[in-house]
C-alpha cells in the first residue's frame, strides 16, 4: 500500500509536465505564426495562409502521436511502464530542444521536426494512465484519474502563463518565443531523474505482444471490436474534437477579436486551467464518492456544449473571464470520468492496451480540429467555437441515448460499483 501512495507523485508530476509543455505552447504557437515581424513566417505570408500553416503545425503532434503512442503503450504493457517512460520523456526533451531552434532559426521545418519528434514519443498520458489503474481499484479510479486530470488543470494554469510571461520582451529583454522552451528543457531533465530514481515499478506482469509501427491504424479498426467499448470511444473521440477546435483555436479568436498579445492568452488560458484544476481537484473527487461517473457524464457534456456558444456573444473581453469557469468546470467533471469509465469496462491485464487504444482515437481527434479550423478561420474566426459546441452536444447524445442504453456497458459499470 505504501508504494502504490509512493508511485503517485511521479505520475502526477509526469502528467503535470506534459501539459505545461502543451500549455507553454498555447500562447506562443500563435504568434510564432502569424506576428508578421517577430514570427517564424516572412512578412509577405497573407493571414490566411499563416492560420492554415498554424493548424498543420498543431495537427503534427497529434498525428505523430497517433503513431507512436500506441507503440508505447503495447510496450508498455511488455517491457514496463518506467523504461517507456523514460523514453516517452527524452523524445519530449529532445523535441523541445529542436523547436527552441527553430525559433531562434526561424525555420519553420525545426519547427514541424520538433513537434514531430515530441508527438512520437508522446505516449507518456497513456503510460502514466495505465501506472495510476494498476495501483487503483474500482472505488479509487476515478478519483487518482482526478488527480491526473488535476495534473491537466495545472499545467494549463502555468504553463499558458509562463509560455505569455516569458515569451514577452517588454517584461525582460532578452525574452524570445524560444525562452520558455528552454525552461521546459530543465523541467523535463528533472522529470526524467525523478522517474528514475522515485519511481517504482507498477506492472506486476508484462505480458507478449507485437508491436508494428500502424498498431495506430489497427487500433482504430480493435476499437470497434470491442462491444462494451466502441460507443464510449466514439464518445470521447466526439468530446476531443469539440475541445480542441475550442482550445486550439480561440487563440486567433482573441488575437482577432480583442488584439490580445501572447501575454494575455497566457492569461486566459491560466485562468481557465485554474477552474479545471478546482472542478477536478475540489469538485470532482467529492462527487466522486456520491455518483458513479455515467451519472456525472449525463450533465457534464450537455452544460459543456451549452456554453461554448455564449463565448462568442461579449463584445468586450471582459465578460469572457465570467463565462470561462463554467466551461472549465464541466470539462474538468467530463474529461477524468470518461477516462475512468473506459478504464472500468477493461481488464486489468488489458489497461496498458486499451488507453492506448484509447489515446489512438484522441490523438485522430486532436489533429482534425486545427486543419479544419486552419482553413475556416479565415472564413469567420467565430467558426471553431461553433465547431466546438456541435461536437460536444453529438458526444452527448451519443452517451446518453446510445451507450447508457446498452445493457452489457451499464451492467457490468453497476456491478464493478457495488464489489
Amino acid at each position: 500500500m505504501k508504494e502504490k501512495k509512493y508511485s503517485i507523485l511521479p505520475i502526477f508530476f509526469t502528467v503535470f509536465l506534459d501539459l505545461l509543455g502543451l500549455g507553454i505552447v498555447i500562447p506562443i504557437l500563435p504568434a510564432v505564426l502569424l506576428d508578421p515581424r517577430g514570427g517564424v513566417l516572412p512578412f509577405s505570408y497573407t493571414f490566411s495562409t499563416r492560420t492554415m500553416l498554424y493548424g498543420f503545425l498543431v495537427a503534427a503532434y497529434p498525428i505523430a502521436q497517433f503513431f507512436g503512442a500506441p507503440i508505447l503503450g503495447t510496450l508498455a504493457d511488455k517491457n514496463g511502464r518506467k523504461k517507456l517512460l523514460l523514453i516517452s520523456l527524452l523524445g519530449t526533451l529532445i523535441g523541445y530542444i529542436i523547436f527552441a531552434i527553430g525559433i531562434i532559426e526561424k525555420n519553420i521545418y525545426l519547427l514541424f521536426l520538433g513537434r514531430i519528434i515530441d508527438g512520437f514519443t508522446g505516449g507518456n498520458i497513456s503510460i502514466a494512465q495505465s501506472a495510476m489503474a494498476d495501483i487503483s481499484d474500482e472505488k479509487t479510479k476515478s478519483r487518482n484519474f482526478g488527480l491526473i486530470g488535476m495534473a491537466f488543470g495545472l499545467g494549463f494554469i502555468i504553463g499558458p502563463y509562463v509560455g505569455g510571461k516569458l515569451s514577452d520582451a517588454s517584461i525582460v529583454s532578452w525574452f524570445t518565443y524560444a525562452t520558455p522552451f528552454w525552461l521546459s528543457v530543465v523541467l523535463t531533465t528533472v522529470n526524467i531523474l525523478l522517474v528514475v530514481w522515485r519511481f517504482p515499478e507498477t506492472l506486476a506482469k508484462g505480458r507478449q505482444v507485437k508491436v508494428s509501427a500502424f498498431t495506430g491504424i489497427r487500433n482504430l479498426k480493435k476499437a470497434f471490436g470491442y462491444e462494451e467499448l466502441r460507443t464510449m470511444f466514439l464518445v470521447g473521440f466526439l468530446l476531443t474534437v469539440g475541445f480542441n477546435f475550442f482550445t486550439q483555436f480561440f487563440q486567433v479568436f482573441l488575437i482577432g477579436k480583442f488584439h490580445f498579445s501572447q501575454s494575455k492568452i497566457g492569461d486566459f488560458f491560466a485562468y481557465m486551467g485554474l477552474w479545471i484544476a478546482l472542478a477536478q481537484g475540489m469538485v470532482l473527487r467529492p462527487l466522486a464518492k456520491k455518483y458513479k461517473p455515467a451519472s456525472i457524464l449525463s450533465f457534464s457534456i450537455i452544460l459543456l456544449a451549452a456554453s461554448f456558444p455564449i463565448l462568442l456573444i461579449p463584445d468586450k473581453a471582459m465578460w469572457l473571464y465570467l463565462i470561462v469557469p463554467f466551461i472549465s468546470i464541466f470539462q474538468g467533471l467530463t474529461q477524468p470520468n470518461s477516462t475512468a469509465i473506459v478504464s472500468n469496462l477493461t481488464d486489468r491485464e488489458k489497461q496498458g492496451e486499451i488507453l492506448g487504444i484509447n489515446q489512438s482515437i484522441q490523438s485522430v481527434a486532436q489533429a482534425i480540429p486545427p486543419i479544419i479550423a486552419g482553413f475556416v478561420t479565415s472564413v469567420n474566426i467565430n467558426l471553431p467555437t461553433v465547431f466546438a459546441a456541435a461536437a460536444t452536444l453529438a458526444a452527448w447524445l451519443m452517451f446518453r441515448f446510445v451507450f447508457l442504453k446498452k445493457k452489457g456497458a451499464v451492467e457490468k459499470l453497476q456491478l464493478q460499483q457495488i464489489n
